[in-house]
């Protein structure tokens, strides 16, 4: 049905398209018609992060900022699905238009710049939702708090979240909000890890259960940064790594009608750089760390080409925006072929 849909949606505003397909799938759950949008997906269980998931092929952050449509996304047959990202306070974002496709190149460039409802608003949306999966929330920091006390806000977005969430994504790696990639840095980085892991200890005392954390990181990194990037993650019991965000590269798309856009470039041209990170990662950390790996995954070889490389889960975004629903079901097909070789 997607094929048929999607020449519509691609006439209209990216953004406007984007809130009209999640209405959409709100309203095709809400009559029982999801069954129609997407296959049933055998279950091919993972175990990751101590949770068992369903199917290795999940949604990444951003589609669903705001948790508004999680049971019509987690009908397309996701193993798990992720929400945000999420701040402490509403936040407008940054001015549209900020959304841009680029069919050439199966591509997206965004630079929303963490427009959401504000974390209050989410977790109202998860208690109401009735999807008992794996459920990941995606935190970051409002755009005015200064960067030294970025920490404040991780802190308090993870202490709202915790109880409602399987595992919470720590997103330090968006290109859209300034300086936030600066706590990609060594030092930076190894003093926010510590407060964030000190906090889920004291919340995993509160409630009686132990939530995950990941780490969320760019593309644009050499060697040393990954290496680096390793290390503190084993040094800090992080549970798992979330490779990659979207790129400020603009290779492969420079002549492209929107390719000099700012923000973040996700799809097809990111997928190599995302691989590379992944190869890279799991090499250093062999095992310590599960790498839930995102970027560029257009098709079933995309997907199965990411576990080759390390990781244990994927997610999906961009894809899903030009291949629609039957991603999920050709992602999982894929990767469950290629480990029965």
């Amino acid at each position: 049905m997607y094929p048929l849909l999607r020449p519509a949606l691609f006439h209209l505003d990216t953004e406007t398209a984007h809130h009209l397909t999640l209405a959409s799938l709100n309203a095709a759950y809400s009559l029982g018609l999801s069954e129609l949008i997407a296959p049933r997906i055998p279950e091919d269980p993972r175990s990751v992060m101590g949770l068992t998931f369903p199917n290795p092929v999940g949604l990444a952050a951003g589609l669903d900022k705001n948790g508004d449509c999680i049971n019509g996304l987690a009908a397309l047959g996701f193993g798990f699905i992720e929400i945000g990202t999420i701040t402490p306070l509403p936040q407008a974002g940054n001015p549209k238009p900020r959304l841009f496709r680029l069919p050439p190149a199966q591509a997206i460039i965004n630079r929303m710049g963490f427009n959401n409802d504000g974390v209050d608003k989410l977790v109202s949306n998860v208690q109401r939702a009735h999807f008992k999966g794996i459920l990941g929330i995606n935190i970051g920091k409002n755009a005015v708090t200064p960067i030294e006390n970025a920490a404040d806000d991780y802190l308090i977005c993870l202490r709202k979240v915790y109880e409602h969430a399987s595992y919470v994504t720590v997103n330090i790696s968006s290109p859209n909000t300034k300086n936030l990639r600066q706590l990609q840095d060594e030092n930076e980085l190894n003093k926010l890890l510590s407060l964030l892991k000190a906090e889920q200890q004291k919340l995993a005392d509160k409630h009686g259960k132990y939530v995950p954390i990941a780490l969320k990181i760019a593309p644009d990194m050499e060697d040393e940064q990954i290496i680096q990037i390793a290390r503190l993650l084993v040094q800090h019991g992080i549970d798992g790594v979330i490779a990659t965000n979207t790129t400020v590269s603009r290779e492969g798309v420079e002549n492209l009608k929107h390719g000099a856009e700012t923000g973040g470039l996700s799809g097809a041209p990111v997928r190599d750089k995302s691989t590379a990170v992944i190869r890279r990662l799991a090499a250093e950390l062999l095992g310590a760390v599960p790498i839930i790996g995102v970027g560029g995954i257009l098709n079933g070889a995309d997907a199965a080409e990411k576990i080759a490389a390390g990781a244990s889960l994927v997610q999906i975004y961009s894809g899903l925006i030009y291949r629609g629903p039957a991603l999920i079901s050709a992602s999982c097909a894929a990767i469950r072929a290629s480990q029965s070789r």
